[in-house]
Parts: C-alpha cells; structure tokens; sequence
C-alpha cells in the first residue's frame, strides 16, 4: 500500500460529512501557513501568501499567491467535490413504528445505491446550529462516533424477489431504526433533539437551542487496504473524497517552499503560475447551490483576487485565457463480473494510473487539446494514465469541470481514478492509484504547460 493511499483512508476516516471533509483541510491548511481569508471582509493579499475560504463550511478555495504576482500568466486548478451519496435526517424525524420501535424521517441525497445501506451500523455525522444568548448562534461540527442507527432489510422468506427485481423506496423502506417505546409510555424516553444535545456534550437540557441542522448518516465501516498484495482499497465515499484528498496532498506539496531558491527538498513555484486547489459540496445533487461549482464562488473569487492584486478586468480575462483546470472525479473501472458494461477499446483498470474522461456531448469537458497538456505532463513525469468513454449506448453522469465553466469559462480536463461499486455505501479502488494523482497534481502546479499552436 502507498503512503498516499494509507493517507487516505486516514482523512477518510476524519471526514464523517461534507463539513469535516472541509474542516480537516482548513486544519491542515493553516497548519501549513495559509492565513483564512473571509468573504464579508477585506482581502489584503501578499505577493508569496497562501490563503483559503470557505463558503458554507463545505466548500473550500485554497491558493498561492506567486512572488511577483504581476507575473502571473496562467491559473493551475484542481476541482473535486466534497460531497457522496448518503441520506439526510429530516427535521423532527421521530417516527414511531410497528413493534414498538422508533425510526428516524430521511430522505436520500444524491443518486445511492440503496440496497448496499442496508444491515450495517450506521453514524449520524453534520452540523448543528445553537442558540447562544450571548454571542447569537454558533455553528458546530457534530460526529457521534457510535453506531447509532441501522436500515433492516426484510427478511428473504418476506420478500422472494429480493435479489432480482427488488424496487427500493426510499420513503417506505429506507428510514432507520433508532430506538424501542419504553415500557407503557407512548414516546421514547429522549426526543431526537435531546438524544443529539445529550450525545455531542451539550446536555439535553439545551436541545431547545438547537435551532438549525444539517444531519447525515454516515457508513461506520472502516477504510480497509486488501487483497493477496494489498492492491486494492475499500472505503465509503472514495467518490469523491480520494480524488479530493489525493490532489490536495499534491498541492500542499507544490506550496511548501523553504525560501532556498532552489530544488534541492522544497518545491518551488514559476512565477507565471498560480496554483488553486478547489473543492465544491452538492456535486451529487446537480451543483446548483451557493457552494456548488455552478454558483459563483470560483468567480467571485477570482475577481477578488484580481481586485487585492491591482489586476484589471483585462489582466483577468487573459489570464484565464491561458489556464487549465483539472476536474477530478473518480471513474469507472471495467467490472470483472460485467465487462460488457464497459465500452470495447477504453477499459480503464485499477492500479494502472489516472483516467481521463471523454464524452462526445460534452458532460465531461476534454477535448484534444485539453487532454494533450494532461499527457505531456504525464508523460514528462513517467506518470501512467488511461482513458474512459461511456459506451455509445449508456448514459453517463457528469461532473464538476463543464458546470464550472458556466461560471469560469477556461480549458478544462476531466479526469479521476478507476473504482468499482461506485455510488455504494462502500466503494473500492485501487491502492496505487491515489499516489499517481498526488505526484500529478504537485507537477501540474509547479510546470509550466506548452502552449498550444
């Protein structure tokens, strides 16, 4: 297993929610030196800083201005999401049920696999907003770290279609089960709301202040690194979250200078470059929110940045003009038990290096010239990649570079790493793949691309 790999499995395992995905990489951010910039204030921005914002706590925006940020000639970015299928607890979920038991009111969020959530020990992961009669509301990360819930299936001798025609509905089918009615009383002994005051460390007494939440369930089953050579990886939420994880490692990597002016241990960035590294929330439910890569949080961005550069609205447009991004969502590899899913010629394999996607209708953005800078580099780097197309008959999805570029029009590339069982409560993929787009992305935001003539 690489390092990469081990890594993450480990920010895996810290990101419950969308919101933790983005806090762990604020932590280690600053941990890094970036300084967090905020929109309602004033950006004041250095030539050689490094800085990051946030918009809904599950979207983040990280950059590097150069050392001669008049320079600047081309923008390097990377887009992932930060989101994955799961299913979201509604508001006053306590819905009491047959066999004297209580189930909790979800609803899904995004296109999951749902028998795949069935029998397992589930979390309850997000956040939650308080009351706070002092300072007004406070907003807080909520991770229960217990098994807390579990969706029971019906039994085959119920349900002889089970592994045939089985038709879920969510509604109906899906909603957990929580607790048992206690004794005679017509309601459990805890609210919800209770239940999560008592639980995150607030006392139940103050479940009346938790006047706002976004909470998931969450798949508790550990990341696991597998097979007769360790070459494969198990995890929930590889989409998007290895892609996501694996690129910001390379960026950290590119944006570790030691002022020594040379190569010899540190990265050091060309000036004609700034490097961007992305991640946006609800890419499964079609990105059409204020934190989604088809809001305006790249471009207002951008423009900000150009404002606090002394940038003009010419100096901007032509700079994007020059710049690439790389949307990296993970794709799919051929399924050893239904290979006839997979197009004839392009068969992207795990552990065979990064995948890049290409769809005639444009749902992913490459095109010739995108996906010749993608091999150059790969190429001048020794770095495998391979190529996947949706066979002509099948639809696919898509993702975050074509949705940006309603914002930020820029030349985009669409790539990802090959997994199974993708949008399943637990994915795989394979264990050497998350090292090769780590040294990937630390070459994209260090190399200058050739032009194109």
């Amino acid at each position: 297993m690489s390092e990469t790999a081990q890594k993450v499995c480990e920010y895996i395992k810290r990101s419950p929610s969308c919101f933790h995905a983005v806090d762990e990489m604020r932590k280690e951010l600053e941990a890094t030196g970036f300084t967090e910039l905020h929109e309602e204030a004033h950006w004041d921005l250095s030539c050689g800083g490094k800085y990051f914002v946030r918009r809904n706590h599950s979207s983040i925006i990280s950059f590097v201005v150069p050392s001669d940020s008049s320079a600047v000639a081309e923008l390097h970015m990377i887009a992932s999401h930060s989101d994955s299928p799961t299913f979201k607890i509604k508001p006053q979920p306590e819905m009491k049920s047959a066999g004297g038991t209580v189930r909790l009111n979800i609803e899904g969020y995004g296109g999951m696999l749902c028998s795949t959530w069935y029998d397992r020990p589930l979390g309850i992961a997000g956040r939650i907003f308080l009351r706070d009669r002092e300072r007004g509301i406070e907003e807080r990360l909520i991770d229960l770290n217990q098994d807390s819930v579990i969706i029971p299936s019906l039994a085959i001798h119920m349900n002889r279609k089970a592994n045939s025609e089985q038709s879920i509905n969510i509604q109906k089918d899906m909603p957990p089960l929580w607790a048992m009615v206690t004794g005679d009383e017509a309601s459990t002994s805890l609210t919800f709301s209770e239940w999560i005051a008592e639980n995150c460390g607030i006392g139940k007494e103050r479940a009346g202040d938790i006047i706002g939440s976004d909470l998931y369930l969450v798949n508790r089953t550990e990341p696991a690194v597998w097979g007769m050579n360790k070459e494969f990886l198990s995890a929930p939420k590889l989409d998007d979250l290895e892609c996501c994880y694996s690129s910001f490692l390379g960026f950290l990597k590119a944006a570790v200078t030691d002022g020594c002016g040379e190569k010899n241990g540190c990265c050091v960035q060309d000036d004609a470059i700034m490097m961007m590294h992305c991640v946006f929330d609800n890419e499964e439910t079609g990105s059409m929110s204020r934190q989604g890569a088809q809001s305006t949080f790249l471009s207002d961005t951008l423009v900000r940045i150009a404002e606090a550069l002394d940038w003009s609205a010419g100096d901007l447009r032509r700079i994007l003009a020059k710049s690439l991004m790389v949307s990296a969502d993970n794709a799919h590899a051929v399924h050893p038990n239904n290979p006839d899913k997979a197009d004839p010629v392009c068969r992207p394999e795990m552990n065979r290096g990064i995948v890049v996607k290409y769809h005639a209708n444009q749902k992913y953005t490459t095109d010739g010239a995108s996906s010749a800078l993608f091999a150059w580099l790969c190429d001048e780097n020794g770095i495998p990649w391979q190529k996947f197309v949706n066979r002509a008959d099948m639809a696919g999805g898509s993702t975050l570079g074509n949705i940006s570029n309603t914002q930020v029009s820029v030349r985009s590339v669409d790539i990802g790493l090959a997994q199974l069982a993708m949008h399943s409560a637990y994915e795989t993929a394979g264990s050497k793949d998350p090292e090769y787009l780590e040294l990937f992305a630390e070459k994209f935001y260090t190399t200058k691309l050739p032009d194109i003539i």
